[in-house]
């Protein structure tokens, strides 16, 4: 934005005026501190894997060696791969690596290159331990999904949407699918929309015994096109993919399995109706059955079927219906034990996300966990004990601790005695566990366990990123409840400036997010350096999780339903007005950003909210909810020719007449996930409704704004915030 030298003064001169001076004796933290240096990163221990021994784990290295560890002593036992020892310098570094089962190959990743949120291709090799020798998986091209066989005889992988298999012993590559063709058929990936919103890329699974590949089929023929323009050439490329917006046309899906050694296939049986979704399928411990989810379109029924391999004959095990919605469909949901007996199911039956077991005949024996409080994640069964781990929000919604219980609902111990936010890792066979802690004000302190809990040694404690905050001075995040007008309670946290004096008066910066399960208040690290810059600025943060938000049960999460942004707006406003009757917060100058979901909050709390804010910053928003995926959507809305009132009621672009206040947009201009279609209908109706805005657009960027556009465009908001808050 041009401006003169005369107004340029003036900004500065006025800001001298309202925002104190960096606190003497801090240093204060720039933008090429959070952005270029990496000043405030934690350090962390990632990549570690537990060998089939369970005592050793193994780790890469700077992407060119794989080195073997000693889990109880931390020392170096052996290199178990390294590129120096390549032929013809096949290739200098890796990404990822895989083990086969018996840990005599491994399958190395290369050449990566990024297609969604998940999903990649890569050039992948095979490294035999045992002869020294390296073998190119495919010399077709870049391949996906490269996965062992069990026996690590075979690996699959997809090739310009076919799936494929390579016998390890005889070098023979075998196309399984032919038909698979761009924008019309994937055969063993997933769409665009199974990938974003239920969360793989994986669309095939080997049979236990290795015979059988089992893989999804997506006819995506009937889906919309959308295009997006990629700048860089003389004409700029055209990109398109199926992209299936609410109320339209879904993927017709299909799971089939092939007999890698009869050469056959059998369509398995889901049913007559083709308008639903298969959110996973799963071998279970029998390599003739195969599960599979199928949730109908609404997602408020879901079926788990048994399905012969042979036959493709299909029966429900179990099932489930919610008056809302169903919210787990991961692999979490169920799991299948060892014995071939009996299953586990995650579910919220009792209001609240919970596990349960069953038998194969879809009996209920018992539930595992039980309370008014949400089981986070499934963390590992130990088969032979019966003891199931898992995080859950027990202590509190803000934090999360690992707890191990029989699974017959007794002997429940939690193995986590930290307050604040924990994950384990277990190794092979549940002897030792990696902890890693943090809490709102501490970063990642990682530790290794015995299966006893007791501490074997500290792997990391950050202690030199703790002593990098205290020198730039920091402030600890407070947190905070609230109850609305409305008798609902809710949580937040609060940044204040380093030289908080209550006597004065701050402006309010709110950070939201507030989509449906989602949580910002957390007990967790999260370094939020830009926040503190902005503290050391003079403005106290602010983030409130709003109704629709997680860990609290299935009521406070579902109160959205059907209504996306009403309720949300209501308590981000009425959490703006709790704040800015603090005799230290000015309430004429309150600000809020988000991104994504978060970008939606700020455009209708600068519209439906406009008295209150005076100032908002929206990254990447969803404008209007037509415009955004059938299944993400339609989870929470249905569909728009059901609801139509509830998709325009709460949508930014109906409210635009309504904003007064400085308004900030943003988008990439290749987003795949919310178009930036959203954002010129936003503007094409503020320029109709002679509202002024602010507008950044990163060219081929997607969802995220990374490197140089991230540190060009936190210049920029910041500037924004200083100027007019």
């Amino acid at each position: 934005m041009v401006r003169s030298l005369f107004t340029a003064l003036l900004v500065l001169i006025t800001l001298s005026g309202n925002l104190p001076e960096v606190r003497a004796g801090y240093k204060e933290i720039t933008l090429d501190d959070i952005y270029r240096s990496n000043t405030f990163s934690a350090r962390s221990v990632t990549g570690l894997r537990s060998m089939s021994d369970g005592i050793h784990y193994t780790a890469m290295e700077g992407g060119t060696v794989i080195k073997k560890y000693s889990y109880r002593t931390g020392d170096e036992a052996a290199v178990i791969f390294s590129v120096d020892n390549l032929p013809d310098n096949e290739f200098s570094s890796f990404s990822n690596y895989e083990f086969s089962n018996d840990e005599r190959l491994i399958l190395l990743t290369t050449g990566r290159e990024q297609i969604y949120r998940h999903s990649f291709s890569a050039d992948y090799y095979i490294w035999d331990r045992e002869e020294e020798s390296l073998t190119r998986l495919s010399e077709t091209g870049k391949q996906q999904l490269a996965t062992f066989s069990p026996d690590g005889s075979r690996v699959a992988f997809v090739f310009k949407n076919n799936l494929y298999f390579k016998d390890l012993e005889s070098g023979r590559e075998v196309q399984v699918t032919t038909d698979g063709k761009e924008n019309e058929i994937i055969n063993g990936a997933p769409d665009w929309v199974y990938e974003e919103e239920f969360s793989f890329n994986k669309a095939f699974a080997w049979s236990p015994d290795s015979r059988k590949l089992a893989y999804y089929r997506f006819d995506e023929s009937n889906v919309r096109m959308f295009n997006m323009t990629i700048y860089g050439e003389l004409y700029p490329n055209w990109y398109q993919f199926k992209y299936p917006k609410a109320g339209e046309k879904n993927s017709l899906v299909t799971i089939h399995v092939y007999d890698i050694h009869k050469g056959r296939f059998t369509e398995m049986d889901i049913g007559d109706e083709t308008d639903q979704y298969i959110p996973r399928i799963k071998w279970t411990q029998d390599p003739a059955k195969l599960a599979i989810y199928r949730l109908n379109r609404l997602q408020n029924h879901i079926e788990v079927l048994i399905a012969d391999a042979t036959s493709g004959y299909s029966e429900v095990l179990w099932e489930e219906t919610n008056k809302y919605f169903i919210r787990e469909t991961s692999d979490d949901m169920i799991t299948f034990l060892e014995d071939r007996k009996h299953f586990l199911v995650m579910s919220e039956r009792s209001g609240w996300m919970h596990f349960y077991l069953y038998d194969m005949q879809g009996s209920l024996l018992n539930a595992v966990t039980r309370g008014e409080w949400e089981v986070d994640r499934l963390i590992g069964i130990d088969h032979d004990k019966r003891v199931l781990y898992y995080s859950s929000s027990e202590t509190s919604p803000l934090q999360r601790n690992v707890y191990s219980i029989s699974l017959n609902g007794r002997n429940k111990n939690r193995i986590t005695p930290r307050e604040g936010t924990n994950n384990t890792v277990f190794s092979e066979g549940f002897r030792y566990f990696i902890n890693y802690h943090s809490d709102a004000n501490n970063p990642s302190y990682i530790t290794l366990h015995d299966d006893s809990g007791e501490l074997i040694r500290v792997l990391e404690d950050n202690s030199s990123l703790k002593e990098v905050t205290r020198e730039y001075g920091f402030s600890n995040k407070e947190f905070f409840t609230f109850t609305t007008s409305e008798g609902v309670e809710l949580n937040g946290y609060m940044i204040k400036p380093p030289d908080f004096d209550e006597n004065k008066e701050y402006p309010l910066f709110m950070y939201v997010y507030g989509g449906p399960g989602h949580q910002a208040v957390r007990d967790s690290w999260s370094t939020g350096a830009w926040y503190q810059m902005l503290a050391q600025k003079g403005y106290v943060i602010a983030c409130v999780d709003n109704r629709g938000t997680g860990a609290r049960g299935e009521e406070f999460m579902k109160t959205t339903y059907l209504q996306l942004g009403k309720y949300e707006t209501i308590d981000q406003i009425e959490a703006a007005k709790y704040l800015g009757d603090k005799d230290y917060i000015d309430d004429s100058r309150i600000g809020i950003f988000g991104w994504s979901y978060g970008g939606y909050m700020a455009g209708l709390c600068m519209t439906k909210g406009a008295d209150v804010f005076a100032l908002g910053v929206s990254g990447a928003p969803v404008t209007n909810w037509r415009f955004y995926d059938t299944i993400y959507t339609e989870r929470y809305m249905r569909t728009p020719q059901e609801n139509p009132d509830g998709y325009d009621d709460n949508s930014p672009i109906n409210h635009v007449e309504k904003l007064r206040g400085k308004f900030m947009i943003i988008h990439g201009t290749a987003d795949d996930n919310v178009h930036m279609q959203n954002t010129i209908e936003m503007v094409d109706r503020m320029i109709e409704k002679d509202k002024q805005f602010e507008l950044l657009l990163y060219p081929n960027h997607s969802h995220g704004i990374r490197g140089n556009a991230a540190h060009h465009m936190y210049t920029r908001i910041t500037d924004f915030v200083v100027e007019n808050l």
